[in-house]
């Protein structure tokens, strides 16, 4: 599989010393093609906007992070295009819409979305989803 759907956990982790950092380097530095909604940027956004106000990072190193992920090869989905299919997920599977955004692209893309929300993994155990939702702890990254 050449395509892989990463949502802000993984991408966060890549960027910040995290648990799974090194995987996360090594699935954005793979060579997959590395796809995700559109909401990706404002999720990471806020995740070092957070970092910043516990000043564990300067104003200026936060928006430098920020414009080096967002140099990230990603190929972006609008979110709207993929909200239609997220929502009845979301009440199905009690996930919020956030996190079914990249399952649904994964789900449109026929590839494995990676995380390193181990609740939704969990959440989707057992359903059809969980075909396309992966752990981050229990990849290799560059497979």
């Amino acid at each position: 599989m050449n395509v892989i759907v990463v949502d802000a956990s993984v991408v966060a982790a890549a960027f910040l010393i995290e648990p799974y950092h090194e995987t996360a380097r090594g699935i954005l530095t793979s060579g997959r093609t590395l796809c995700a909604p559109d909401s990706l940027a404002a999720e990471v956004g806020n995740v070092i906007w957070r970092r910043s106000t516990r000043r564990e990072l300067s104003d200026k190193e936060a928006e430098c992070l920020l414009a080096d992920i967002l140099r990230l090869p990603i190929h972006y989905t609008p979110s709207a295009a993929l909200a239609g299919v997220a929502l009845p997920m979301a009440i199905r599977t009690g996930r919020t819409v956030y996190d079914c955004l990249y399952v649904a692209l994964a789900v449109e893309q026929g590839s494995v979305m990676v995380t390193g929300d181990q609740r939704l993994v969990s959440a989707l155990a057992g359903t059809p989803l969980a075909a396309y939702v992966e752990w981050i702890g229990q990849t290799s990254g560059t497979s």
